[in-house]
Order: structure tokens, then sequence, then C-alpha cells
């Protein structure tokens, strides 16, 4: 009983926290940066300069670009990447038209472009970061970079920066000004930087030795659930002379508290070290490098 209330529990915290993340990006974005008629990067960056350029709500280009994404998405990467993106993408889209609605195009920040821009990337970037940490997503340019990254020698990363710096350059067909593009690449290093601020540690790779008496519970859940590998161990113990299996795991960060939750659900008794490993490389981490 209590297993099955922790698998409901656990899955409608993360939608809570992603639908707050969505609420801060999008009274952020349409409150200091649409307003102020800067174009960010990002689905919503394309939206920008589509709205600036046809009137058609930011909302509305972003919910039917991200159908014609996650179809494509569905196709190439699988139901699994879609079911990760759907919550997001709606929440999102949803928010976007509250707050069009709510503020009709007024900036919050009357007379102070800068100023606008600087809490309108601190909002995003934070309800990204929270969006980020609940294990959500967004949609748009990041289903763009899980493409290019299937195909090419590309990291997500960098396959997203070089969008928004497209994204970002093309508000000149628009405005016709270099203070504008600016604005937006200011945007965009702030959100990134606030991004990494609320996300903090949690993209760096951990080490989890894990010992326990039901150990296959713990690596099929690693396995299918986890999608990741391990290795298991013959050791004994020290003092009581029993043999154990030891599970020697390398994971993400971010991934750490389902890890955690896990562990605890199968086997309470179990015995956890945890800890930081300064590069981790091969499949499902970085690639080796030389």
């Amino acid at each position: 009983m209590r297993k099955s209330l922790t698998k409901i529990y656990h899955p409608i915290k993360d939608y809570i926290m992603i639908f707050l993340g969505t609420v801060l990006y999008a009274f952020g974005f349409n409150g200091f940066i649409l307003s102020n008629e800067i174009v960010p990067g990002g689905l919503t960056g394309i939206g920008s300069l589509i709205f600036y350029g046809t009137g058609i709500p930011v909302s509305v280009s972003y919910a039917t670009i991200n159908v014609i994404l996650l179809v494509f998405a569905f196709k190439i990467l699988g139901r699994k990447f879609i079911i990760n993106s759907l919550f997001g993408v709606i929440s999102l889209t949803f928010t976007l038209m509250f707050f069009e609605w709510l503020l009709a195009g007024k900036s919050l920040v009357e007379g102070e472009p800068f100023m606008s821009i600087l809490i309108g990337a601190v909002l995003c970037g934070t309800g990204l970061g929270i969006i980020f940490s609940a294990n959500g997503s967004t949609g748009g340019t990041d289903i763009i970079g899980a493409i290019v990254n299937k195909y090419k020698n590309i990291s997500i990363g960098r396959a997203l920066l070089y969008c928004d710096f497209v994204i970002i350059a093309c508000s000149y067909l628009i405005f016709h000004s270099i203070d504008k593009i600016v604005f937006g690449y200011v945007i965009m290093f702030t959100e990134m930087y606030i991004l990494d601020r609320v996300l903090n540690a949690n993209n760096q790779s951990v080490q989890f030795l894990i010992f326990s008496r039901k150990y296959q519970e713990i690596v099929d859940f690693i396995i299918k659930d986890l999608d990741r590998g391990c290795t298991v161990l013959d050791g004994e113990g020290g003092y009581s002379k029993k043999n154990i299996k030891v599970i020697v795991l390398l994971a993400k960060k971010k991934e750490s508290t389902m890890i955690f939750r896990m562990i605890k659900n199968i086997d309470k008794q179990a015995f956890i070290s945890q800890g930081n490993v300064q590069g981790v490389y091969g499949e499902g981490f970085d690639q080796i490098k030389t």
C-alpha cells in the first residue's frame, strides 16, 4: 500500500514543480521580455519572431510547432521522450496564454528595457531550472537538439546554443537593430547562468556503492527504469564474514533523488555510499577525451 502511494506521490510532486516552473517562465517572458520587443532563444524566440511579424500570439505558434516536433520526436526518439516532454509543453502553452491575456503586452518595468530583460531572464532561467530538476522538458529546441545529437557527434547543449544564436540573430530581419540582438544574447547567457545555478551540481556525475540482499530487484530497476547499466561485485563482511553483493552504479547527480527513492522502496536496510566523481566517460555520459 505504501509503495503504491509513493509511486503516485512522486510523479504528482514532479508535475506540480513542472507547472510552477512554467508559470515562472511564462510570467518572466510575457511581463519583461516580449513586452520590450526582445527575441530570446528557444522556441519562444521563434514564436516571438512570428508574433512581431504577423501578430499571431506566441502561445499559438509555440503549441503548433511543438506538435510538429513531437510527431517527429515520436518516430525518432521514442515514446519515453514524448511522455517526459508532453506535460511541460501543455503546461507552458496554457501559462503563456494566461499571461498574454492578463498582461496584454504591457511591460511591468516601464522605461528600463535592460533592467526588464535581466529580471525576465532570471525568472525564465529559474523556471527552466525547476522544470529540468523535476525531470521535465518544455520541448521546442530541446527536441531539435536531441534529434541532432542522435545522428551527429554534437552534444545537445551545443546544438541548442547554435539554435539560440541563429534565432536571436534573426530578430535583425524584423527590427533592424543591433541593440535588440545584444539584449537577446544577454537574456540567453543570463538564463543559462541562472539555470545552471538552480540545477547547481545536478548535472555532475555520482558513484553509488549499494550493499543490499535484494540486489537483483535494485539491478532490475536500474536497467529497466533508470535505463542505465551497473556492475555487481562479490563482497564479504569484514566482521560478519557473510557474503554480500555490492552494486556499483554511475549516474547523473540529478538522478540521485530517484535512485534513493527506489532503493528505499525496495530495501530500507540497504547500505548506500554516494560520492561525486570528476569526469565520467563512455556510453551514457561524456565522450572520452584525448
